[in-house]
C-alpha cells in the first residue's frame, strides 16, 4: 500500500510532501518526492478513555449531576443499562464503533461496565470491526483476567488493592478515575501506582508533583468535565509534568469524535497543535501499550488520510493546525489499520 500526499512525520508531525509505504502492517518507508495529491496524512487517533456501553442512552439525563448520571450501582448509565437487552446493547456499541472509525480513531481504551458479561459483549461488538481496542473490565477481577486490564472508578469507590495487585501480577493495565468531583480520591488514587489516571480536573499542586515524580500519565476529557459541570482540567500544568493524551469518556454525554475533543483542547487551553496532536495519537498509544500513533519507519500503520482539498480544508496553511482545529469527519477519506495489507 502506498500513500501520497502531505505527511506528518515523527512527534513533531513535521510536514513533508510524498509517500508512505505499507508492508504487512507497517510502515517500511517515508518517501519525501513531488506527488499528484492533496492528501494529508496523519497518525489516526488513540482516544484514550471511552464508555461505550452508554451508546444506548446518548443525551439521557439533562440536568442531572454527575453522581446521578454515572455513579454506580444506580446512577441512571447504569439504570439503563441493566433495563437493555444484551443484544440492544451490542447493537448501539457496534454503531459507536462504526462512528469512531469513520471518524479517523484507530484504537481506544475502554473502560467496560457489566463484569465478565460487560467484557463478552463488547467484544462481539468489536467483531469485524478493524479498531484495535484495549478494554478494561470492571466490577470483578474475573472480567479483567477476561480483558487486558482493570478500569477502576475511582479511589472512593472502593480501596482497589487487590484489583491492582492482580493486575501486577498478570502483566496487565490499571487506569483509574481521580479527581474528576473533587480532590479528596487522587492521593489514594496515586498510592496504588497506577498505569495511568482519568480526569484529574482537581489535580492540586501536590497531585501535580505526586504525578511528576512517579511519571504516572494522566487522560483527560475536557468536554466531558464541562457538559457535567465539574471544572477545566489543569492540562497545561499536567502537560509540563507527565504524558498527556485525549479521550471522550461517556457516550451517553459526547460524540465520540477526537476531531471535536482535538478542537476544543486547543482552543481552550494555551497548548500548541502539535502538543494537542500528540495527545490524541502516539500519548495515548504508550499509555495504551501499542505501538503507532506516529509516522515513522518501522511502527504500525495505523493512518489516517484527509481530503486536503476538502471544501472545509481547501486553502489551509498549516496542516497540523488544521488537523487539530478545523477537520472533521466528513474530511476522512478512509482509516488504515496496522492489519491492512
Amino acid at each position: 500500500m502506498i500513500l501520497e500526499g502531505t505527511i506528518l512525520t515523527g512527534r513533531s508531525f513535521e510536514a513533508i510532501e510524498g509517500r508512505v509505504v505499507v508492508e504487512d502492517g507497517d510502515i517500511v518507508a517515508i518517501e519525501e518526492a513531488a506527488v499528484d495529491s492533496d492528501d494529508i496524512v496523519a497518525p489516526a487517533f488513540v482516544n484514550a478513555h471511552t464508555h461505550i456501553g452508554d451508546s444506548i442512552a446518548k443525551e439521557a439525563g439533562e440536568g442531572l449531576s454527575l453522581e446521578e448520571l454515572v455513579a454506580p450501582p444506580d446512577g441512571l448509565k447504569h439504570q439503563l443499562l441493566r433495563d437493555a437487552s444484551r443484544d440492544e446493547l451490542v447493537a448501539a456499541m457496534e454503531r459507536t464503533l462504526s462512528f469512531m472509525e469513520q471518524s479517523g480513531t484507530g484504537a481506544f481504551i475502554e473502560f467496560r461496565e457489566g463484569g465478565v458479561e460487560g467484557v463478552r459483549a463488547i467484544r462481539d461488538a468489536l467483531t469485524g470491526a478493524d479498531l484495535e481496542s484495549v478494554i478494561l473490565g470492571r466490577e470483578t477481577t474475573d472480567a479483567m483476567e477476561l480483558a487486558d486490564g482493570f478500569g477502576a472508578s475511582g479511589a472512593n469507590d472502593s480501596e482497589f488493592g487487590a484489583e491492582r495487585r492482580a493486575t501486577r501480577q498478570a502483566g496487565k493495565l490499571f487506569g483509574i478515575h481521580a479527581g474528576e468531583v473533587d480532590s479528596s480520591d487522587i492521593n489514594p488514587a496515586l498510592d496504588l501506582d497506577p498505569d495511568f489516571l482519568v480526569h484529574m480536573v482537581h489535580a492540586e499542586s501536590l497531585h501535580l508533583e505526586r504525578v511528576a515524580d512517579s511519571e504516572i500519565p494522566v487522560v483527560v476529557c475536557p468536554r466531558s468535565n464541562i457538559v457535567t459541570d465539574v471544572g477545566r482540567p489543569p492540562v497545561e500544568e499536567l502537560a509540563d509534568r507527565t504524558t498527556v493524551a485525549l479521550g471522550t469518556d461517556n457516550v451517553m454525554l459526547n460524540s465520540p469524535s477526537m476531531f471535536r475533543e482535538m478542537e476544543f483542547t486547543a482552543k481552550l487551553y494555551d497548548l500548541s497543535a502539535r502538543e494537542v496532536l500528540r495527545m490524541a495519537t502516539v500519548n495515548g498509544a504508550e499509555i495504551a501499550g501499542l505501538g503507532g500513533g506516529l509516522i515513522k519507519t518501522g511502527q504500525p500503520a495505523r493512518l489516517l488520510v484527509l481530503d486536503g482539498d476538502s471544501d472545509n480544508l481547501s486553502g489551509a496553511r498549516n496542516p497540523v493546525r488544521a488537523v487539530v482545529r478545523r477537520a472533521d469527519t466528513a474530511d476522512v477519506r478512509h482509516v488504515v489499520h496496522s492489519g491492512a495489507e
